[in-house]
């Protein structure tokens, strides 16, 4: 009988380092690359059954915590300096690899059972509706400061784009203008100004809503996912278009036909990395 080899240390710490894109890329969620490699479920349940095997999923997830926090060191300085000067290009870029983890996520949400018209009712739903609150959030709830309570709640956005799969965190960190003072904090360490409190943010809110997410997604697997791939994808198509309302938005003014070629190019590319990353998580599960 064929077992399954654990993942070493080492393996655990890159892939904390990937999952960290999900925490500061624009289009990218960090619970969907959790789910890609194959950790996302022990993560869940780790967090809600908080007690059950402590030691053993404590210090199996210390090295992917580690490597999340290297991971966000290490990419925010030269993420921050590629949205300053190719914001269009890297954008399409990361829309391009939502749109290829697309086929995965949808395999996922009818895993368990077949499509039926209540989930297209949720898709439709969750998307118009998703769709109309990001666009309009600025207007609806203002723009956070960037202070300490704004991080804090930076960290549970965070926590949720880990819990909830397909839901980008940065895509809302963007439209509450906290996105560019979060990569500024994290590529100065500011370890008590920005760390600590997105740190509290994240911790409050995986034990606040990770027994919900473990009953719902156990419970009504189909009707949640038809919830996400809607999110995803309402969230996706924001991050390419203009918005007026959101303290920041991606710019199209000076855009020359070369930029429009790049950013082409970026989106195929981004599609091809999404899929294939999409691909590994039946390896690694």
């Amino acid at each position: 009988m064929q077992t399954t080899r654990p993942d070493s240390p080492v393996k655990r710490f890159f892939k904390g380092v990937i999952i960290a894109l999900g925490f500061i890329l624009p289009g990218v969620s960090g619970g969907v690359l959790a789910a890609i490699l194959g950790i996302y479920e022990r993560l869940l349940g780790f967090m809600a059954h908080f007690r059950q095997n402590f030691k053993r999923d404590f210090w199996y997830f210390v090295p992917v915590g580690l490597g999340g926090i290297v991971g966000i060191a290490l990419l925010s300085a030269p993420l921050e300096y590629l949205l300053a000067h190719w914001q269009v290009i890297v954008l399409w870029g990361f829309a391009g690899a939502i749109v290829g983890t697309l086929p995965s996520l949808n395999q996922t949400a009818v895993a368990q059972s077949p499509r039926d018209g209540i989930d297209h009712l949720w898709f439709w739903g969750t998307l118009l509706i998703s769709g109309g609150l990001l666009y309009f959030m600025s207007d609806l709830f203002g723009t956070l400061p960037a202070n300490f309570g704004g991080f804090v709640v930076a960290g549970a956005l965070i926590a949720l784009g880990v819990l909830v799969p397909g839901l980008s965190p940065s895509n809302l960190l963007l439209i509450l203008g906290l996105f560019t003072p979060m990569l500024t904090g994290f590529k100065n360490f500011d370890l008590l100004g920005v760390y600590l409190p997105i740190a509290i943010g994240g911790v409050l809110a995986m034990a606040l809503f990770s027994k919900g997410m473990d009953y719902l997604i156990h419970r009504f697997h189909s009707r949640v996912y038809h919830f996400i791939l809607g999110i995803v994808t309402a969230s996706t198509i924001l991050i390419l278009v203009p918005n007026s309302h959101a303290a920041e938005s991606i710019s199209y003014a000076g855009t020359t036909w070369m930029t429009l070629v790049w950013s082409a190019l970026a989106l195929v590319a981004g599609i091809a990395l999404g899929y294939w990353m999409s691909r590994l998580e039946e390896k690694y599960k």
